[in-house]
């Protein structure tokens, strides 16, 4: 995996096609070919000032958040494959600029909802957040991109599970049993004492990822994350027989993803 790279000198650990980074996003994708990742999906910090024990998620203003974005979101559009995909989450405040960013640039694809139940506290005076908005986009409307839509196929809970005949067929037959998901997804949060959780503020669900990994890559593909947290999209790649690359700027985290993705020791200095 290291050939993808222009040049290597940052702190990572390779094994077994997963490699993981110690490093800023925007330090190591410039040093990525063009061309070169099959799949991306980016989850970085919100500006919402949550606690990733960096600072990380403090911008002065908007504009700064936002052009930050565009620039991480610039390089993971050159790095990735005319047939590739990428999958970029922000908060419901974020992701209608980056949409039309996106739009004006490249292609979206879809536009995704990620709905769960919210057992905490909810706004008194709006609507609680009960989602967070997913982009599903590519290079270009012209450009062929991979969709395994047999490899996540759902339950069609309408016509299929009362058993109902579509008679406007001919002859009539049952309904289908299984379906392609349509683009809201019910998915529940990473929650306490779950098997999956790691002591992290934003950690989301080794299904999610499961998803769209299987649906956007193949076996043997490379899938980027460039803000990697837990290394959630590392750990289900791995698991699906796909090549990862995770770039995490904290230390703290990096060393959950020696574990999670590498099955080393947390405290085992980087291989180089």
């Amino acid at each position: 995996m290291e050939e993808i790279f222009y040049s290597i000198d940052f702190p990572y650990t390779f094994k077994d096609g997963s490699m993981i980074i110690n490093s800023d996003c925007m330090t190591v994708l410039p040093k990525i070919k063009d061309k070169s990742v099959d799949l991306i999906f980016a989850d970085p910090p919100y500006n919402l000032g949550k606690d990733y024990g960096n600072d990380s998620d403090k911008w002065k203003n908007k504009n700064e958040y936002l052009s930050w974005c565009y620039a991480w979101v610039d390089e993971c559009f050159r790095v990735l494959k005319d047939t590739g995909t990428v999958y970029i989450m922000n908060s419901t405040q974020n992701i209608s600029y980056i949409d039309v960013y996106i739009r004006e640039k490249y292609n979206v694809i879809n536009n995704i909802v990620w709905y769960y139940d919210s057992s905490g506290v909810q706004s008194k005076h709006k609507f609680g957040s009960l989602y967070e908005p997913i982009i599903m986009a590519n290079k270009s409307a012209k450009c062929k991109y991979t969709f395994n839509g047999e490899d996540i196929m759902v339950e069609a809970k309408t016509g299929a599970v009362r058993r109902l005949i579509d008679y406007r067929k001919t002859p009539p037959q049952p309904y289908n049993s299984k379906k392609i998901p349509g683009n809201v997804w019910e998915f529940a949060r990473v929650r306490y004492r779950m098997s999956e959780y790691e002591k992290h503020p934003s950690q989301k669900p080794e299904a999610l990822l499961e998803r769209i990994i299987k649906a956007s890559s193949n076996a043997g593909d490379i899938v980027l994350d460039p803000f990697s947290g837990t290394f959630t999209a590392s750990v289900v790649a791995r698991r699906l027989g796909r090549k990862s690359i995770g770039i995490e700027l904290s230390e703290d985290y990096y060393r959950i993803g020696l574990r999670r993705v590498l099955g080393l020791s947390e405290d085992k200095e980087s291989d180089n």
